[in-house]
């Protein structure tokens, strides 16, 4: 399950209107260190990840985990030039599509709707069907070995 259109669109607004707050960047970093596959829409999904790989701050060729420009005059250059040259963030890309970057998404976004859209992004966790080895090794297994205790 991934977000739909309406979580999509609140999400991008969040990212790119409440980059400056304190209380929210590390929330914003987190969300961008996602997977794209969390955002249903295609035309979101391609804002998304325009804005991920404009906001990675350079890293070296070291397996550090990525880290983000946020804040300032890079971050309103990055959403600037996406909402004045949409063609840039992804092909088929119209005005309309990031008209709404940089507005805030209202007061009703809070930490309680960033907790719900973390869950909408990575939806029901899928419920794990055992492994063939562990089904063969447990019909190898006598009743008496696979006691808890004696393991």
């Amino acid at each position: 399950m991934s977000l739909d259109a309406e979580f999509g669109k609140t999400m991008l607004q969040l990212i790119t209107s409440r980059y400056e707050d304190r209380h929210w960047r590390k929330k914003i970093e987190k969300t961008l260190s996602l997977p794209q596959s969390g955002v249903g829409d295609e035309h979101q999904q391609q804002v998304f990840m325009y804005l991920k790989l404009n906001l990675k701050a350079y890293k070296s060729r070291r397996a550090d985990p990525d880290s983000w420009i946020l804040g300032g005059y890079a971050t309103k250059e990055v959403i600037d030039r996406a909402k004045f040259q949409p063609h840039l963030v992804g092909e088929g890309i119209s005005a309309d599509d990031v008209a709404f970057l940089g507005v805030d998404p209202g007061p009703e976004i809070d930490e309680a709707w960033w907790e719900e859209m973390l869950v909408a992004w990575f939806g029901a966790p899928e419920e794990e069907e055992p492994s063939e080895e562990t089904t063969v090794d447990e019909a190898a297994t006598p009743d008496a070995v696979k006691d808890p205790a004696r393991t």
